[in-house]
């Protein structure tokens, strides 16, 4: 039988923890680190730069082939005698017990424990340990080869099966070792079981055993992983003094039914196990102080120390390690270079490798890893990218970290053509793209729009490979967050057979559809899951009830949510407030009260945007009373209030002028330091407060105060002009008009129409026109009712008659064909931007014009204004040949072209007309023939036209009819323009 510590031998690299685990994909993330101090470490540090290098690269010719991923063969040692032949029987054979009863009874201990110790299943393991009790003569159960089994167990997560062994290995009389102790204590943590682990020392110390280092490293790495660095530190100081310290209380149990000390040590597990004085501790007191000898045990306390943030501390420990003559190792100047890096110290980092060198300790693939990533992550790509090309250059081979890291640094900076570069290099070595490295180069390619290549990388890596349904998830995910269904279809239904069950998959596949708006086929795919085996979890309701409220499709989003309700599935308190929001929206209050009700029964708190959206709603309603009910429940639940609940609240006092409590409210959000004093929305729904009031000076205040911070925004600037104009203060109203103008807010219809009817109630209809163009030509907005408006009211003070604005206005209304033309046409004539005129002109002229009197009078008037007199009489003419008589604006326009052309005769025939009946008499008319004799140099003309208009119409009327048509249509226009506001 072999002694214990020959097991020690064979199990050593197993149970001693290595240093390097942050290098893995399972290392946890340590805190953050503080800010770096100045760190000492034993020799003088002087840090240089590396010279810049090209990225492309190809391998020599002379370098050796990738090596694959090894396996377990492959790590193998050689072994003498009939152990490989045996090996080899094993790995091939169906029938495990004719082989061994065939080539292992006569085996000598050592060679029984390398037989066990090289098998790579459990079930194996335990198949041959078995056979040797059962087959083998004389033989005799040692602690080595439980061990060996127990190892095997708890790596397989076998723990009924462990604890099984672990019985009969206590009444076989074989007494545990601190190998049996630090490898149960490792594979517990190993599981994530760390206060099962860490029990086993306390089993340990009541049978009478004391920890020996690599027992201590083991539970140190154990604390470490698990992010309990002060356990861990502790333990470690404990052991030096002679004790053990484990504060089990003070480790984070996970577990929701945490079992205590004493009924763990109760259980049929911890009963057994043999008292031997084997290591009996000495009292603490006259016990030397301990102190490690094992290379491993310090790169697993420097890493300890590194991720605890205690950089002194691990440098204090290296030069400890240095000056005690314990071996220096590539882990533990990986360790230090990555300490050091991960702090802010790439200088010390670079000095560390020079040293390694100087040391001769061989770098190798980890520590190039380490320092491409760190000097990547500090936004040094090509010092990354010097160490990737490094690798190959010193005789090593990129593994797949390697290619991992440096694949996604360059596709975080959308550089494509050096990913394709380190692409193109991996395929010429036979080197497969990590299946985690997938979705992010083809995010790069999609963000840059290379559909294609993402599509053909994705097929290539499936040629010989299964992608994993997190990955084929977050391949989806890629082109659902840019819209691209069809693709992402594609890749779901692609490959749906291999991860048809897993709801993951599902997920981001409905949320590919709902970014795409195609909300019934998210619907559908939904409904499908169960048929095809998989069942909806929480994350696929939350994500449905949500997509489908934010849609406004409440009816389908409260039966997803009724059906998750019934499913045991518990609704998140986001998805009930998207459903109460998208009902708010709706106007539909009751429907979101009782959403509002369900919440509370299914025992979900409301926070402030679901009291927000119920108070914001309530106030847009009108409905005062239960706005400020809600905003009460909410205090007395202890939801702080927001901005945006108390701008809704403020709003809901405004909505029936309680301005003392909406002042209340203001002042309150004013004294909130922590929150900025009031926005801009409470500071607008303020504004118009007070503008709907008359307050200026208040309301000047508020302004004020937003023009100091620079958040005015285009509902300040409207509420302001409406204030002013309101109150008459024209003059005001145009200045903040123009302050708006220069600030820049002018971007959409809403707010050129507000700063249009501010011009156009001060009398700029010139400066008001100007702007109409410019949104009309030069920003391409789309024009609306509120628009036109301005625009009519325009006409009627630019001099149009009163009939040809209303024919516009009919034609606008009724949709009818180039009628905008037609009015910007006339508008542009109106206010003498003759060059504006002639390009809508065209507009209407281009093809045949519509055999309608607005676009005929339209152009004739504006060929007429413009002095273009054949053009527009040559429109009269075709209109007359179209069979279109003209009407009384066809007429006025006429009359005036003549006038303008000093055509005398042709102002007298029309005036005939009027004097004989032989047209009727109108106001509009008659004004346009005086005005045309005015042109005309005839003013006898023009005095003989009054006295008629005075002897046609009741003395008195004309001056009327202007108080009317002027005054009166202006009170008449301005109250439409401030309806717009």
């Amino acid at each position: 039988m072999l002694h214990s510590n020959c097991y020690r031998h064979y199990t050593s690299s197993r149970d001693v923890p290595s240093s390097s685990s942050f290098l893995t994909s399972r290392s946890r993330v340590s805190p953050s680190p503080s800010p770096p101090l100045p760190l000492s470490l034993p020799w003088n540090f002087s840090p240089k730069l590396s010279t810049r290098f090209q990225l492309h690269c190809s391998s020599s010719s002379s370098s050796p082939p990738r090596c694959s991923k090894p396996n377990s063969s492959s790590h193998r040692r050689r072994y003498g005698g009939v152990i490989p032949s045996i090996l080899r029987s094993l790995s091939s054979s169906a029938d495990i017990e004719t082989t061994l009863t065939s080539l292992c009874l006569n085996l000598t201990p050592k060679e029984q424990t390398v037989l066990l110790k090289e098998q790579t299943r459990w079930d194996l393991t335990l198949r041959v340990f078995r056979f040797f009790q059962r087959h083998h003569q004389g033989y005799s159960p040692n602690v080595i080869h439980y061990n060996i089994v127990l190892r095997a167990l708890g790596r397989a997560a076998k723990w009924d099966e462990l604890r099984l062994c672990w019985i009969e290995m206590s009444r076989s009389g074989v007494l545990p070792t601190n190998n049996t102790y630090g490898m149960l204590v490792d594979v517990y943590g190993r599981a994530g079981l760390v206060k099962e682990a860490l029990l086993w020392i306390k089993h340990m110390e009541q049978r009478m055993h004391f920890p020996d280092e690599v027992t201590m490293a083991t539970v140190v790495r154990v604390l470490k992983n698990s992010n309990e660095f002060e356990p861990a530190d502790r333990f470690f100081k404990g052991w030096c003094e002679g004790r053990v310290v484990l504060d089990l209380d003070s480790i984070d149990d996970d577990d929701d039914d945490p079992m205590n000390l004493k009924q763990f040590l109760s259980m049929e597990l911890f009963k057994v196990g043999a008292r031997g004085p084997v290591e009996r501790r000495s009292d603490s007191s006259s016990s030397p102080r301990r102190k490690p000898r094992l290379t491993s045990t310090f790169n697993a306390l420097i890493d300890l120390y590194g991720k605890a943030g205690r950089l002194e501390d691990a440098a204090s420990l290296f030069s400890e390690m240095l000056k005690s003559g314990v071996a220096v190792d590539t882990v533990t100047f990986n360790t230090m270079i990555h300490i050091c890096g991960t702090h802010g110290r790439l200088s010390e980092a670079e000095a560390l490798l020079k040293k390694m060198e100087e040391k001769g300790v061989n770098a190798d693939t980890k520590t190039y890893n380490i320092l491409l990533t760190l000097h990547a992550g500090s936004g040094d790509i090509e010092a990354g990218l010097r160490y990737y090309r490094k690798i190959r250059r010193v005789g090593l081979f990129p593994d797949t970290v390697t290619h991992r890291a440096v694949l996604h640094v360059l596709c975080q900076r959308k550089m494509v053509a050096e990913v394709e570069d380190v692409l193109s290099e991996m395929y010429m070595n036979s080197i497969r793209v990590d299946e985690h490295s997938v979705p992010v180069i083809m995010e790069m390619y999609v963000n840059e729009g290379m559909i294609g290549k993402a599509k053909a990388l994705f097929e290539r890596f499936q040629l010989d490979c299964v992608l994993s349904s997190t990955t084929l998830a977050a391949v989806i995910d890629v082109y659902a967050e840019k819209g691209l269904w069809v693709e992402a279809e594609s890749v779901f239904y692609g490959k749906r057979r291999s991860v048809m069950n897993d709801v993951l998959v599902y997920n981001v596949m409905i949320k590919a559809y709902g970014m795409a708006k195609l909300h019934e086929k998210a619907l559908s795919l939904f409904k499908g899951m169960k048929n095809q085996g998989t069942w909806p979890d929480e994350c696929t309701y939350n994500s449905l009830v949500q997509m489908l409220s934010g849609a406004d499709l409440v009816d389908e989003a409260q039966r997803v949510l009724s059906e998750m309700v019934d499913s045991g599935c518990k609704p998140g308190c986001k998805t009930f407030s998207s459903l109460i929001a998208s009902y708010v929206r709706l106007g539909l209050m009751s429907d979101a009260v009782d959403v509002y009700e369900g919440m509370r029964k299914a025992g979900v708190k409301p926070n402030e945007v679901v009291y927000g959206s119920l108070i914001n709603g309530f106030a847009e309603s009108g409905m005062v009373e239960e706005a400020i009910q809600y905003f009460k429940t909410m205090e007395e639940d202890g939801v702080k209030s927001n901005h945006i609940v108390l701008t809704s609240l403020i709003k809901a006092y405004s909505k029936v002028g309680c301005l003392e409590e909406a002042r209340r409210v203001y002042d309150r959000m004013k004294k909130d330091s922590e929150g900025g004093g009031p926005d801009v929305a409470a500071s607008n729904s303020m504004l118009s407060l007070c503008a709907e009031l008359g307050m200026v000076s208040e309301a000047e205040t508020i302004f004020n105060d937003l023009r100091e911070k620079g958040t005015c925004d285009v509902i300040t600037f409207a509420t302001m002009m409406y204030l002013y104009k309101g109150m008459g203060m024209l003059d005001e109203a145009i200045e903040v008009a123009e302050e708006m103008r220069e600030s820049g807010l002018l971007n959409d219809s809403v707010s050129f129409n507000q700063v249009m009817a501010c011009y156009a109630a001060d009398g700029q209809l010139r400066e008001c026109c100007e702007l109409f163009r410019e949104m009309l030509v030069e920003r391409k907005l789309s024009l609306d009712w509120g628009t036109f408006k301005t625009v009519f009211t325009l006409l009627k003070k630019g001099g149009v008659p009163r009939e040809a604005v209303e024919q516009l206005q009919a034609a606008y209304n009724e949709g009818k064909p180039l009628a905008t033309s037609a009015i910007t046409a006339t508008l542009f004539s109106a206010m003498g931007l003759y060059a504006y005129a002639m390009d809508s002109c065209k507009e209407v002229t281009r093809d045949e014009i519509p055999l309608e009197h607005y676009a005929y009078n339209a152009v004739i008037y504006a060929y007429g204004a413009s002095g273009e007199v054949d053009m527009a009489l040559k429109a009269y003419m075709r209109m007359q040949e179209k069979g279109l008589k003209p009407d009384i604006v066809t007429q006025a326009y006429l009359v005036g072209v003549y006038g303008r052309a000093g055509m005398v005769e042709g102002v007298k025939r029309v005036h005939g007309w009027i004097t004989f009946g032989e047209i009727e008499a109108n106001q509009s008319l008659f004004r346009a023939v005086r005005d045309a004799y005015v042109s005309a140099n005839r003013q006898d003309l023009a005095d003989v036209v009054k006295k008629e208009m005075s002897i046609a119409f009741e003395d008195g009327q004309e001056e009327e009819y202007s108080s009317i048509s002027g005054e009166g249509e202006e009170e008449e226009d301005e109250s439409e323009e401030d309806d717009e506001f």
